[in-house]
């Protein structure tokens, strides 16, 4: 009888891509142009939908080796066989090896879950939700627009660190860094840290933009 660890074992077509990083539940829109990936989504699309998704690391000149599994659960082809196709996110992995380089790189990857808790994990999603929140009302407040909270999000913790980093636009490098941990405490403390921040330097130029404006209305 196999093991636990090599069923979780398994080959995967791999796409890098910069400055992207994806987490499971999240959707990924993609346009599909160059040759080996039209082949790769052709060749996908006759098995299981399924292939991974890593951050290719532009100063190491390579991709990193945590990514996330992306299921396609909608695609368009449009002329000279290129496509739009919607995926979603679902498991994470790791890199374990390289099986091939061509036409695509696939690997041998390997599953990856969060630790199981070691303490009640509500309070910190509490105060997560409530800090992204107050960044939004911030945020639309300093840009004068229409900002606001989807009407649906995740309320379990681990989604709802997943959804939090997702929107953590124009920041890759940080996104990877909440994507590696497998410690749901650590990613959600860390998003304290993160939108405590942003929070805290928003507050600051709405401030500055409300005295400029009191002056300005005197």
């Amino acid at each position: 009888m196999p093991s636990s660890s090599s069923i979780a074992v398994r080959e995967l077509p791999l796409f890098p891509l910069p400055e992207i990083v994806l987490f499971p539940g999240r959707p990924l829109p993609l346009h599909i142009f160059e040759f080996r990936y039209r082949i790769m989504m052709n060749t996908i699309l006759e098995c299981d939908r399924r292939f991974g998704v890593l951050m290719w690391d532009p100063e190491q000149g390579r991709a990193v080796n945590i990514g996330c599994c992306a299921e396609i659960v909608r695609f368009e082809r449009l002329p000279d066989d290129r496509m739009m196709v919607l995926t979603l996110g679902q498991q994470r992995f790791r890199v374990l090896d390289y099986v091939r380089e061509k036409p695509y790189r696939v690997g041998l990857v390997e599953w990856i879950e969060d630790d199981p808790p070691q303490e009640d994990l509500r309070g910190l999603a509490k105060d997560v939700l409530q800090l992204f929140k107050d960044v939004v009302h911030l945020s639309a407040k300093l840009t004068e627009q229409d900002i606001s909270m989807p009407e649906e999000v995740p309320s379990l913790p681990v989604e709802l660190s997943y959804w939090v980093a997702s929107n953590f636009y124009g920041a890759a490098p940080e996104q990877q860094s909440l994507l590696e941990l497998q410690d749901t405490a650590m990613r959600l403390k860390r998003e304290i840290e993160i939108l405590t921040s942003t929070r805290n330097h928003l507050a600051a130029r709405t401030a500055l933009k409300d005295t400029f404006q009191a002056d300005e209305s005197a």
